[in-house]
């Protein structure tokens, strides 16, 4: 990344700091933002997307440690690990700095700093950022699988692991968490990657459909059949072929499926001609393995034969913070596809993105983020430009749902600041709490 595209993100409670930083580098960079508070770190990284921060060491009234700076350090790459974190203090201390580069911060400037040695440090940052984003997201040049969470890691993980084998994957998880994209992304680093990557939406296929779709048939071979017809099992001949909602089809069907897999031979309606096929299966399920291992809707067989490895991709609701690095993810992308400004998030908007369930996973987050940027009249969403489809409400599960009174509090609580639009006043009221027993209940909570 270049400079004049970075974000700056600058924390320091002596408004001349802020001030002589802004100066240098307003011209310099794309936006500079500063605030006084570290306590307001959290909400702006989360409103905003910043290349780097500029972080002081020390604030008002402590004892000049380093502490705080290295206390906020912490907060910043706990919830965003891939963010280069400048530490700047007026104390010059060499175990300071080697503490704070042990806990992840990318450089220690002291006060007052050179102007030119300040410039040429983030010019540095910015373009190892672009070159370690290039390899993190090596894996998802095209399928773009976007996080930083430990569990969306451990599925890049295996996926880094098993894409170079010729093992047959078994893709496991809900409706909309991206299974097809991790089926590419294996292909797009497997040896195969120059050679075919077919889709079939195998559950779709009809009995009458399904060997003439996978298998092809001769011309003649029934009465439609006009001229011969290559099947995905041939189309993929030398790459991967990804079979989708594999748990949906009949034992019928799973018998001439495990035949082929076997023999690694087809033959065509209509033939007597066994073709060979060299290709890799990848196969996908909302199914659990549970489900799939109850022999009267699946063969075991036919389960150990396409599993060699299984991959679970998580739903959006267990990832924690991709919500969000999703959603800006997504509102970036949308931005620049209907011609918007880049958008910021207001917190009510982020508010309600971070306490929805998401039962529609990735793909109703992408449809509602598209939708909000199409509706916003602002570069700043609101709670309001956000809607949810009513078509996911009934597939909320019911382990989403409270289960003790630690959970109805934070749920009743979260539910009322909503529907107020933030206003923690009128919240409070509603709840028959104080501002301040709110405040305590919010801080409890994490919220």
């Amino acid at each position: 990344m270049q400079l004049k595209n970075a974000q700056i993100l600058i924390i320091d409670d002596d408004e001349d700091v802020l001030i002589a930083l802004k100066l240098l580098l307003k011209s310099k960079v794309k936006e500079v933002v500063t605030n006084k508070n570290p306590n307001n770190i959290e909400r702006l990284m989360e409103t905003q997307k910043f290349d780097a921060v500029i972080l002081d060491m020390n604030f008002n009234g402590l004892v000049n440690t380093g502490n705080e700076g290295i206390f906020w350090l912490n907060k910043v790459k706990s919830k965003h690990p891939d963010v280069d974190v400048i530490l700047i203090t007026a104390y010059a201390d060499i175990d300071l700095a080697i503490r704070s580069l042990k806990k992840g911060a990318t450089d220690f400037m002291v006060k007052p700093w050179k102007n030119d040695k300040m410039v040429q440090t983030l010019t540095e940052i910015l373009k190892k950022v672009s070159a370690s984003k290039t390899n993190r997201v090596e894996l998802a040049t095209k399928t773009e699988m976007v996080g930083e969470s430990d569990a969306i890691n451990d599925v890049l993980i295996k996926i880094k692991k098993v894409a170079p084998t010729e093992a047959n994957i078994l893709i496991l998880g809900e409706n909309g968490t991206g299974k097809e994209l991790v089926a590419q992304s294996i292909h797009e680093n497997s040896n195969r990657k120059d050679q075919p990557f077919v889709k079939v939406d195998i559950g779709s296929l009809t009995t009458s459909l399904f060997e003439s779709e996978l298998f092809g048939y001769k011309k003649g071979a029934f009465t439609d059949a006009k001229s011969d017809h290559i099947g995905r099992f041939e189309a993929a001949q030398g790459g991967t072929l990804f079979l989708d909602e594999i748990g949906n089809i009949t034992l019928q069907q799973q018998s001439r499926l495990l035949s082929v897999l076997q023999n690694r031979k087809v033959i065509p309606l209509g033939s007597n001609v066994p073709v060979p096929i060299d290709i890799r299966l990848i196969c996908a399920t909302n199914l659990t393995m549970s489900q799939l291992a109850d022999e009267s809707r699946f063969r075991k067989d036919l389960v150990y034969r396409i599993n060699t490895v299984d991959i679970v991709v998580p739903p959006l609701r267990d990832r924690g913070n991709d919500i969000t690095v999703l959603a800006h993810h997504f509102a970036d992308y949308y931005a620049g596809k209907y011609g918007k400004d880049q958008m910021k998030f207001s917190p009510e908007f982020l508010h309600k993105i971070k306490n929805h369930p998401f039962p529609g996973n990735i793909r109703e987050l992408q449809h509602a983020l598209e939708r909000a940027v199409i509706m916003a009249d602002e570069s700043y969403l609101k709670a309001t430009d956000l809607a949810f489809p009513e078509i996911e409400q009934s597939e909320i599960t019911s382990h989403q749902k409270p289960t003790n009174l630690e959970d109805l509090e934070k749920n009743t609580i979260l539910t009322v600041i909503e529907n107020n639009n933030g206003n923690i006043s009128k919240s409070a009221k509603e709840l028959g709490l104080t501002r301040t027993a709110l405040y305590r209940r919010l801080n409890k909570y994490d919220l």
